[in-house]
């Protein structure tokens, strides 16, 4: 479903991505791991069009991101974004149903608000969240309105930006297995990028480490244990020394 060759991307003198070759198949879930700069959000925005590779290509379903209706493109995605990223001044289900009540996706507002509490309903928040503003709930709750809001319009593929992250163990778990059950069910193609390990192994069909704009090792998760590359072996158990150098 997402295929990567050779993708380079340099900010001013800082070579952020440095050939970067990843294949996600159709209906599985990959998280990239690897540390704070190492170019896992770059990479990201690469692939929704958000910034342009400077070498490379980045093809969907078969086709290059640089072709065809915009709009019809960025409709085959959802997001959740790290911190919710919620719009304030909107009601829960507005939030929810933000893409439903515009462009191309736009439906009858009646229409949009009965979806918006079907996907509230589905990340386990009731009805009378619904008009409700973001700020009189919990951290918690806004991450579950974020992903209401990356399904309400039953996208192929999903991506998750850091989803766990400022959220409680228990309440990243109940996020975790949200995120597993509700991709299995839609049958997407899911991408996360991620810190957390334990987020990794609920979620993660398949697993790629980004270190220094490149990808050091992926497969499935069950043999990341067993990789054998330090690159991930340090990471994942989270030594101060090895191949990845901390800054200090």
């Amino acid at each position: 479903m997402i295929r990567m060759e050779g993708v380079t991307k340099t900010f001013g003198d800082h070579a952020v991505l440095r050939g970067v070759d990843l294949n996600v198949e159709k209906g599985t879930s990959m998280v990239i791991i690897g540390g704070s700069g190492t170019g896992k959000s770059v990479a990201l925005k690469c692939i929704l069009g958000l910034i342009r590779p400077d070498r490379g290509k980045i093809l969907v379903d078969g086709t290059e991101t640089t072709t065809g209706d915009r709009d019809a493109f960025l409709a085959r995605f959802g997001m959740l974004f790290q911190g919710a990223a919620l719009f304030d001044s909107l009601p829960v289900w507005q939030n929810v149903a933000f893409r439903l009540l515009r462009g191309s996706l736009k439906r009858p507002q009646a229409e949009a608000r009965e979806i918006a509490i079907e996907k509230l309903r589905r990340v386990g928040l009731k009805p009378d969240v619904a008009d409700k503003l973001p700020a009189e709930l919990s951290g918690g709750m806004q991450k579950r309105v974020g992903l209401a809001r990356a399904i309400a319009a039953e996208p192929e593929i999903i991506f998750f930006d850091e989803p766990t992250t400022g959220l409680d163990p228990i309440m990243a778990g109940v996020i975790n297995d949200l995120i597993r059950e509700i991709v299995v069910e839609m049958g997407a193609t899911a991408m996360t990028i991620t810190h957390d390990m334990s987020s990794v192994r609920a979620i993660a069909d398949n697993v790629a480490m980004l270190h220094d704009g490149v990808i050091k090792w992926t497969g499935p998760v069950a043999e990341m244990d067993q990789s054998g590359d330090p690159y991930l072996d340090q990471f994942i158990h989270g030594r101060a020394e090895g191949p990845i150098q901390a800054v200090r």
